[in-house]
């Protein structure tokens, strides 16, 4: 009867999770400033930036691993403050409704934006081969040392970042929102931390899944030809 009692408690305040709570979340603050949390395979990304005045303004992500109601977070990266990365931190996590709460020091409050169960591009991603030039044959990437660039979608959503953690470095991210269907992939630029003018763009790309490569080529942001494939981090 106490463990039904337990469990009912658990139930109705959200406390209780199996799995990592996957997906986009936004938080808004009255300055304007957006600030969008990715959960995607183990991992999660949170970028906060202006959209009206093209203002990057920081980011931050690392992988995640679930205990219960307890969500630890190993940083990878962070723009603002490098002295973070490789620090775990353990969060406290509810959701209740389409409302998320991060508590360690203090409540992160987030807001449901999308899911990803159902969308075939959900995910964290990582380059593994690329044609030189955007043309020829795809060549395998052979990864050297720990710098990395990888690529978080939930269901709408989109963030990439060009990181080492092994120096704690972080080089770039951008994101915003996406769209896959019809053979195209199409990227709508919210963030840019490298150039402020490409927000407001958009991207469109040929697409294909192929079991689980992602077929990748177009033109990048700054007009080059790419052709890539990258597939899930393990």
């Amino acid at each position: 009867m106490k463990n039904l009692l337990v469990l009912t408690f658990c139930l109705i305040t959200g406390a209780v999770f199996a799995q990592a709570p996957k997906g986009a979340w936004k938080s808004q603050e009255p300055t304007g400033s957006t600030s969008i949390l990715i959960v995607a395979d183990n991992y999660m990304s949170i970028a906060s930036f202006s959209v009206g005045n093209k203002y990057f303004e920081r980011a931050e992500g690392g992988p995640i691993t679930i205990d219960g109601d307890k969500m630890t977070y190993t940083p990878e990266f962070n723009s603002a403050d490098t002295a973070k990365v490789g620090i775990p931190i353990v969060f406290t996590v509810t959701k209740k409704n389409d409302i998320l709460t991060l508590r360690y020091e203090e409540a992160m409050v987030w807001m449901k934006v999308d899911e990803a169960e159902n969308a075939s591009m959900a995910g964290a991603w990582h380059i593994t081969e690329r044609a030189s030039n955007g043309e020829g044959e795809l060549v395998k990437i052979h990864q050297q040392g720990t710098r990395k660039t990888l690529k978080l979608l939930s269901g709408t959503r989109f963030q990439w970042f060009a990181i080492d953690p092994g120096v704690k470095g972080f080089y770039a991210t951008g994101g915003g929102t996406y769209s896959a269907k019809d053979g195209k992939y199409t990227e709508n630029i919210q963030f840019f931390s490298k150039d402020n003018n490409r927000v407001g763009t958009s991207l469109a790309f040929g697409w294909k899944l192929d079991n689980g490569r992602w077929d990748h080529s177009g033109k990048s942001s700054d007009g080059k030809r790419i052709h890539e494939v990258w597939e899930k981090i393990k």
